[in-house]
């Protein structure tokens, strides 16, 4: 049998796409349904690995917790990793199968690495497998929820699409348009959003969802009549703005902890000091989600920098992930950071990195993969050598360190060898610079309260790990916030017919349509 399903389209990127798609699938699974996320493409530095060794975005992880189901790579079968502005890697299956330039990727001329799988790497070559794993979701779960990218009236891009409607007219998939109206302009993207799509891709665009609004709802809805009448479609419900959710989205400054730290309630510290952490905004800046549970234990502050005068009153400097390892390092010196932390080491000021920060901290970088910058001084902090291997690692490792348990999980291509310092995870730690490649580890509460009391200790701050914080809880609350917001303000018997029976039939075209 198969199952229902609803494409969840934005009219921009960060409308919010992933937070709905998130919220639907927690208010569906506590309905008692089985169900599943799917993104058929994501473009996204902050990644996952399943538990299977797949790499997927970050975001359908997430949306694979709010089901209560476990992420696999069927629920985001192609991975696209930025690298610079023109070229991304391709993660095909969880699986990396190529580098290629954006014209390449989507249809002029560009390659992918001698000898990988996408022989040239056109995006229609992945509609097949893409819609492969839809439908063999769709045969497992009661209902599948995707989520769209970008806008699916990205008309340069539509011939080619496998994300948007590509994947809803081959699905023949019901379409929920989100719109973002504290940024203004919603009622002009949801009816340009319309009429610039096709006639046949109209036929599945069901209506509207309002995201982020602030304010008495009831002065909204004459317009939202008039945009009835304007295309014959309805709005399912219009979102209220909710601060401090922090939940795993895609890329960008303004998303999961940048977000969480700006708008969340902090909670007073336990004991008589704050603990300040700055992070590193490395270029190419993978998996910052890191520091997301340092956020959450009350009396943290952490605040992401790019000067070096901004690292003087820090208490802890993280250096975090990069997909460009090399690239970050030129940054750091270029900007006085890299001083500034070789002065932290020195004086015996706690620095962490994490996988490429890691890298960064050693004392040298053979690197004929990534960069191809060949071979590269690190900052010598710490007596690793890093060469960089073509096969990338992606695990899910099980340790302990300072007397706790750690989960983590692994990505990336570079291979420490580590000579020297005490064990730390895979890593090693030398006086007070710590490093690993264990992305997560900060989310096992016993082994983040331990490293604080470190940190604080090194620090010389009167600062007191909260007995109590469970950064698995709080997402969980968070993701029960988001299946509420859709089970308190949208049209849940409306949605729920469209995911089991499709878009109405009749909706109007809204000329012009596709050029």
């Amino acid at each position: 049998m198969r199952g229902g399903g609803l494409l969840v389209a934005g009219t921009t990127s960060d409308a919010g796409k992933s937070v709905v798609t998130a919220g639907i699938c927690r208010w569906l699974v506590r309905k008692g349904l089985k169900v599943a996320p799917f993104k058929g493409q994501n473009m996204s530095l902050n990644s996952f690995v399943t538990r299977e060794g797949a790499e997927i975005g970050r975001a359908q992880a997430m949306q694979a917790q709010a089901a209560r189901v476990e992420p696999t790579a069927l629920m985001n079968p192609v991975l696209l990793k930025p690298g610079s502005d023109r070229s991304s890697q391709v993660v095909l299956m969880g699986k990396p199968v190529g580098e290629l330039s954006a014209r390449g990727f989507f249809g002029g001329p560009g390659g992918s690495a001698p000898g990988k799988a996408l022989h040239g790497g056109r995006q229609k070559e992945l509609f097949e497998p893409v819609l492969a794993c839809l439908e063999e979701l769709r045969s497992t779960y009661d209902a599948v929820i995707c989520e769209g990218a970008g806008s699916p009236a990205e008309i340069n891009l539509r011939r080619t699409d496998i994300v948007n409607m590509g994947i809803a007219r081959a699905a023949r998939l019901p379409v929920v348009v989100v719109g973002d109206i504290d940024r203004g302009g919603v009622f002009a993207q949801f009816f340009g959003t319309t009429a610039l799509l096709a006639p046949e891709d109209q036929e599945l665009i069901a209506g509207y969802l309002v995201n982020k609004f602030r304010g008495d709802v009831t002065l909204l809805e004459p317009g939202l009549d008039m945009l009835h009448g304007l295309t014959g479609r309805r709005t399912f419900g219009v979102l209220p703005y909710a601060h401090g959710l922090g939940i795993d989205e895609e890329d960008g400054l303004r998303v999961s902890l940048r977000g969480a730290v700006r708008e969340s309630v902090v909670a007073p510290p336990v004991g008589e000091d704050v603990l300040r952490v700055a992070v590193c905004a490395v270029p190419l800046m993978s998996n910052f989600t890191d520091v997301d549970a340092l956020a959450a234990e009350p009396g943290v502050v952490v605040r992401f920098v790019d000067r070096a005068e901004e690292l003087v009153d820090a208490d802890l400097v993280v250096v975090p992930g990069t997909r460009g390892t090399v690239k970050a390092l030129a940054w750091l010196r270029e900007r006085g950071l890299a001083d500034a932390l070789a002065r932290r080491a020195a004086e015996g000021r706690p620095v962490l990195g994490i996988c490429g920060g890691f890298q960064v901290l050693g004392e040298h970088i053979e690197d004929e993969v990534e960069s191809r910058a060949g071979a590269v001084d690190g900052l010598g902090l710490l007596p690793v050598r890093v060469r960089f291997a073509r096969e990338k690692t992606l695990a899910r490792p099980v340790g302990s360190a300072l007397g706790e348990r750690v989960e983590g999980y692994e990505i990336h291509h570079g291979v420490a060898d580590v000579r020297g310092g005490e064990p730390f995870l895979d890593g090693c730690r030398v006086g007070s610079v710590w490093g690993t490649h264990w992305h997560g580890s900060l989310e096992s509460d016993g082994f983040r309260r331990a490293f604080l009391r470190e940190v604080a200790s090194a620090a010389g701050r009167r600062f007191v790990p909260a007995p109590d914080t469970s950064f698995g809880e709080l997402r969980e609350e968070q993701l029960d916030r988001l299946g509420d917001l859709i089970e308190e303000h949208a049209d849940t018997d409306a949605l729920l017919r469209l995911i089991e029976e499709g878009a109405p039939s009749g909706l109007p075209f809204v000329p012009p349509g596709a050029p």
